[in-house]
């Protein structure tokens, strides 16, 4: 009989990396004159490219040329790289047979061509615990009503059931996850809630689909907004997917060539969405990047992702919460599992100064300020901001880890070196790290040195 062969032990969850990104392993200068790998705790705001994804893009520039009207046999394998890519981006969010996927900039974009498409006076509803682009947009158009979150998501839904009983809204506007503490509300229980009053859901995807598994098809919402910047592809390009009949009837997004079928001097004809509202070239490139990074999630095994980020989450709120003055912010006490996404405060500590400490003398990359979300760290006591730190596939606890470590140190010591204010932001007072990229001290010094 053949030798049984034993699998490979499997690294518990959080230990590796999830998927290969490009620069994991890049280097930083540190005030003290030592380099370090950087440890990027800041994908909430930008993730690096998947290798994956970068390669790809490697393997279709050579291939580029314009869409949709060209002869030319470039042409016509861009416009096909382009399509597919928008099939396999709706794919990726459950899209059903007779949604729309509109290729965007990012979910910012995305939910600003949203609000062009509601029907004119009808009324928008919305939690104040969304990021901006999930709040100015409907502030802009009006009439928007913003409801306050509650302290439980039990206490929230009650409010936004009987907001929903006494308003006639078009359009319930609500966030998949929190951009500041990664916490949501039962998005399929949303959808419920506002369809049985007759209201249309958008969901602001930016946080939740590059960490859960999302389907338009499943939760019955109507919409979803999401940015490849977020989703391991920054290439420029995000996407709204979801029901035609709002989008077809809208003024086009942004008026131009390619979202048209016939110009006249005194007339116009629109093209039906998605081409409606993506006038202009189109990205391929990042449409192409896009598709790539959804196809790389989704080959994951099933709850792949969702154990790495749990693993990694509950180990930097249990090291936070062992370190004195440290507290972690929540928005329900009785939300369901968040994403990995943690924001907190220091007591006594600046977060901005903190966030330069943990840069500068330990080359650890967080996020602080008030995270493009005002209203909701107005509602949870620190209006004037607090510091995140954010995982994903390429995070591991030796990352957290650090990133404890220098926080203990902080506590302990304070920062080694003196910082002062520039431009509103904390920097060391003498920083002698090139900040342009590598070629920065030569063309530095080609310039007369630093000013």
């Amino acid at each position: 009989m053949p030798t049984a062969v034993l699998d490979r032990p499997v690294a518990p969850a959080g230990e590796s990396p999830l998927l290969p990104l490009v620069g994991a392993d890049t280097t930083v200068p540190l005030v003290t004159g030592a380099s370090v790998r950087y440890a990027d705790l800041d994908s909430a705001a930008s993730t690096r490219a998947l290798a994956a994804v970068a390669d790809r893009v490697a393997e279709v520039l050579p291939l580029y040329a314009s869409v949709h009207r060209g002869a030319g046999y470039l042409s016509q394998v861009s416009t096909a790289l382009y399509e597919s890519a928008r099939e396999a981006v709706a794919g990726f969010v459950g899209a059903r047979a007779d949604d729309v996927c509109v290729l965007t900039r990012n979910t910012t974009d995305a939910l600003n061509l949203l609000a062009g498409a509601v029907p004119a006076g009808a009324s928008v509803l919305v939690l104040d615990g969304e990021h901006h682009a999930d709040l100015l947009p409907w502030q802009r158009r009006g009439p928007a009503t913003v409801l306050p979150v509650r302290a439980t998501v039990t206490a929230t839904l009650r409010a936004l059931a009987d907001a929903l009983s006494r308003g006639r809204y078009a359009l319930l506007a609500v966030t998949g996850a929190s951009n500041v503490t990664g916490e949501a509300l039962p998005l399929a229980e949303v959808v419920a809630l506002a369809h049985a009053a007759g209201t249309r859901v958008a969901v602001d995807g930016a946080q939740l689909v590059p960490h859960r598994r999302f389907s338009l098809a499943a939760t019955a919402a109507d919409w979803v907004a999401f940015s490849g910047h977020k989703l391991y592809a920054p290439f420029g390009a995000g996407a709204l997917v979801g029901r035609r009949d709002w989008l077809d009837a809208a003024p086009a997004h942004l008026a131009g060539g390619g979202a048209v079928t016939e110009v006249a001097v005194d007339d116009v004809v629109w093209a039906p969405a998605p081409h409606r509202h993506e006038g202009g070239s189109p990205n391929v490139l990042g449409a192409v990047a896009l598709a790539e990074a959804c196809a790389a999630l989704a080959a994951l095994p099933a709850g792949a992702l969702e154990r790495h980020e749990r693993a990694l989450r509950a180990r930097l709120v249990d090291g936070l919460a062992a370190l004195p003055g440290v507290r972690v912010l929540r928005i329900w006490a009785d939300s369901a599992e968040p994403t990995g996404v943690v924001s907190f405060t220091v007591d006594g500590a600046d977060p901005g100064l903190v966030a330069a400490f943990l840069s500068a003398e330990h080359g650890i990359g967080v996020r602080d300020g008030r995270f493009c979300a005002h209203p909701l760290l107005a509602r949870l006591g620190v209006p004037e901001g607090a510091l995140r730190a954010s995982v994903g596939v390429g995070t591991t606890a030796a990352d957290v880890d650090r990133l404890l470590a220098a926080l203990a140190a902080h506590l302990a010591t304070g920062p080694q070196v003196a910082y002062a204010r520039r431009d509103g932001r904390w920097q060391p007072a003498d920083d002698p790290r090139p900040l342009a990229g590598p070629s920065a001290p030569a063309r530095a010094a080609a310039c007369g040195g630093p000013r």
